[in-house]
């Protein structure tokens, strides 16, 4: 009998082991995503209360605003791999409580938003488990590939799991469907409990770190906030959110007040954008992106502007559209993937449970004011304006974006537009801080480790 930690060096590793990781999770949240999607169908045919299905994924979020800095420690403290496990099982968990429920014939939309919340929970704790355990598992030269690899299993269910949803609800039912969501988990831990997952060197940053659970949550703010072209980085993103925000909030109304109410055409261009990312990630997977990351964040986010929000808000057509918003999307793992890179590469692997979780909280903050701010500033002033036909902005930009209804929301993405690559230009020009962040900050492997 071989030696126990002979058997353990024979578990795949770094970018193999990654891979058995990366398509355990890849089938599971496909799974989980077709699940969402019947769940949806199930609930809407029940009770036919949209705003039903919108306190589910409140429910999901709440967990994450509320914990993460606590998952953040509690990833740095123990073990990633049994982490990442629990996450995946109080997921499953939900997903069982919704199948015996269903089961029982006594399943009710309360029970939905339990089960949300609780897979907001493990969520909460899987993200920056699964991002910190990328930077020791595999060479830092190998990050963004990585990360484009889980763009893939964050846009890919996006588009399979309503065929996949789809063809199956009408032949399993949604407890067949349950079924299957619960058997890709034990796909998901086989993977995990296979390969190895390396524990992170100790940092005598990370090490100074330590003390009782608030101060360490709040260590995460702290070690962005001392690092200058970090938190400006964080500021620059969370920018963008805020300007971008503008326009995607009202994607929905502008596409169905241009198309006279038509959500097949809605349908066609959600998903050629689903599609756009998709390729995106299979880009940056089998390219790599470029050496420089900041180029592919200033490229990428540059060419977000033109294309996703410039030239689609003066699109007249849905053939247009899908077009514009299918290149659209590819370009946003290029970014995300770069993004994550450098923090990856930066921040000391034995805090990065905590500094991510603070870095996503920061980056969330706007996003429950967003829909509302967006949806104001349609309804009460861009709208009007345009459709009035005498307003100044309506003499003044009628002849880009039209006086139709729907003309005031592609003002709100051409000026989004404008706004993004003006601030993108001005960061390449006058943000040193941000555009020579690479060579400013230290590699992880560069810094003090503890004997």
């Amino acid at each position: 009998m071989r030696p126990r930690s002979r058997q353990r060096s024979q578990r795949p590793a770094g970018m193999l082991g990654f891979s058995f990781v990366w398509s355990g999770q890849l089938l599971s949240v496909l799974a989980s995503s077709a699940t969402s999607f019947a769940l949806t169908i199930w609930a809407y045919k029940m009770y036919g209360s949209a705003t039903a299905l919108g306190v589910i994924s409140t429910a999901f979020i709440v967990p994450y605003l509320l914990l993460s800095p606590v998952a953040g420690v509690m990833v740095d403290r123990y073990d990633r791999k049994v982490m990442m496990m629990i996450s995946d099982l109080v997921a499953v968990l939900a997903t069982a409580g919704i199948l015996a429920f269903h089961m029982l014939g006594t399943l009710q939309m309360w029970h939905l938003y339990v089960a949300a919340a609780v897979a907001g929970l493990g969520n909460t704790f899987q993200w920056p488990a699964y991002s910190a355990a990328i930077s020791t598992m595999i060479p830092k030269e190998q990050y963004h590939r990585a990360n484009g690899m889980m763009s893939l299993v964050e846009s890919g269910p996006a588009v399979f799991a309503p065929i996949l949803a789809g063809a199956l609800y009408p032949v399993l039912g949604l407890t067949g469907i349950l079924l299957l969501d619960i058997a890709t988990f034990f796909l998901a831990i086989g993977a995990l409990l296979f390969v190895a997952i390396p524990k992170p060197a100790k940092t005598v940053v990370g090490q100074a770190a330590k003390g009782g659970m608030v101060r360490e949550a709040l260590y995460g703010f702290r070690y962005i906030f001392e690092r200058k072209s970090l938190l400006a980085l964080l500021f620059f993103f969370l920018a963008l959110n805020f300007i971008i925000g503008l326009a995607f909030n009202v994607f929905d109304p502008f596409i169905l007040e241009r198309t006279g109410s038509n959500s097949v055409h809605l349908g066609y261009i959600r998903s050629a954008a689903a599609i756009g990312a998709v390729v995106g990630g299979l880009l940056i997977t089998v390219w790599g992106g470029f050496k420089r990351r900041m180029k592919s964040i200033l490229l990428g986010e540059g060419l977000t502007g033109c294309v996703a929000l410039i030239v689609f808000g003066l699109g007249r057509s849905v053939p247009f559209w899908i077009v514009a918003a299918g290149l659209g999307a590819i370009f946003g793992p290029l970014v995300n993937g770069a993004s994550q890179s450098i923090w990856q590469a930066k921040v000391a692997p034995d805090l990065q449970g905590r500094v991510f979780s603070a870095r996503r909280m920061i980056a969330f903050a706007i996003g429950p004011v967003m829909p509302v701010l967006a949806g104001v500033l349609a309804d009460y002033v861009t709208e009007p304006a345009m459709t009035s036909g005498t307003s100044w902005l309506a003499r003044t930009f009628g002849w880009m974006v039209g006086t139709s209804p729907g003309s005031g929301m592609a003002l709100q993405f051409v000026f989004a537009g404008i706004l993004y690559v003006a601030l993108v230009v001005s960061v390449y020009l006058f943000v040193p801080a941000i555009r020579n962040l690479e060579d400013l900050l230290p590699d992880h492997d560069e810094l003090e480790k503890v004997e």
